[in-house]
């Protein structure tokens, strides 16, 4: 049987963290490990996990923030260095149905039937108030016949996908021995779309339409540095528009790089004459920190430096 090593992500969200844990834990499907990564929490998250689950799940501490990139990045590795088949990657704030996980493995199972690999296998995201949200991009390249190949599987409600979230994603252990581990370097915003688009340029994903998954996100809608009012998310703006022009860069060229530099530039414009100037700023600097923005990849199995790292006592495994 597949061992599978589920990771979760958190940040001063202890009371969203336990209704997480709480959701893998009733799984039909059992995880054969949990992982819970805490990003430098202030709020008491570690006292949470050292009684609340302990040793129901094998918890790590970092003592400084290292960005949603650098946790997943990190997450990720130690999922894969336990050996695990699948790792099973998602943040505090996403609750998977009870057999979200047996029907991810299920689609799995019969992928490998049809002789298919998938580069990972994602649920169906909703937000609380049942709407579709963090919605993939289709995979559209063609069959033998030069027509789209995405209706194949539709009977066994599977669509195939280029890129997704890391919401609720269910990553082959050979996704990452080939492909490395998510950009750490990005920061926050991106890290999931680089991941994806990378692991799927040979292969696509799937949407696993069984399997689904409710995402609890503070903001549900597009993110715009013209509604933010909280200075510490209006500053990560940056790491945004750095980010997007080393995607245009990476995966879809100069043109669409041209593009979102005068999207930007005139959205930068538009701040200034509101009188914006401090976003306005943050546009212009990620737009030239993206021109020359070149992270490396890292192999999973390679150590993690990047910051102190400590288990906490009585985690199990």
């Amino acid at each position: 049987m597949a061992q599978v090593c589920a990771v979760v992500l958190t940040y001063n969200r202890k009371e969203l963290l336990g209704r997480c844990l709480a959701a893998l834990a009733a799984q039909t499907r059992p995880c054969d490990r949990i992982i819970v990564l805490d990003n430098a929490s202030t709020d008491g998250t570690p006292a949470m996990l050292e009684t609340a689950w302990l040793g129901q799940v094998e918890a790590h501490v970092l003592e400084r923030n290292i960005g949603a990139a650098g946790g997943f990045n990190l997450m990720m590795r130690l999922g894969y260095q336990t050996g695990a088949d699948y790792v099973w990657v998602m943040d505090d704030d996403v609750l998977p149905e009870p057999d979200a996980l047996e029907r991810l493995l299920a689609a799995a199972a019969l992928l490998a039937e049809r002789q298919v690999t998938p580069a990972f296998l994602s649920s169906v995201v909703r937000a609380p108030d049942g709407q579709a949200m963090n919605v993939p991009e289709v995979d559209r390249r063609r069959n033998a016949l030069a027509y789209e190949n995405w209706p194949d599987l539709l009977e066994h409600r599977l669509l195939p996908v280029i890129r997704t979230a890391l919401v609720s994603d269910l990553v082959p252990r050979e996704t990452l021995e080939r492909h490395g581990l998510p950009i750490a370097g990005m920061f926050i915003w991106g890290e999931d779309t680089e991941f994806t688009l990378r692991v799927t340029r040979d292969r696509p994903g799937f949407i696993v339409g069984d399997s689904c998954a409710l995402h609890l996100r503070r903001i549900a809608g597009a993110l715009d540095i013209h509604t933010e009012r909280d200075p510490v998310r209006i500053a990560y703006h940056f790491y945004r528009i750095r980010n997007d022009v080393f995607l245009r860069r990476r995966f879809e060229g100069r043109r669409a790089m041209l593009r979102l530099l005068r999207q930007q530039g005139l959205e930068a414009l538009d701040l200034a004459i509101a009188g914006e100037f401090a976003k306005a700023g943050i546009i212009l600097r990620g737009l030239l920190a993206g021109l020359r923005f070149d992270p490396a990849i890292e192999a999973a199995d390679s150590p993690f430096t990047a910051a102190p790292l400590r288990r906490l006592h009585g985690a199990a495994g």
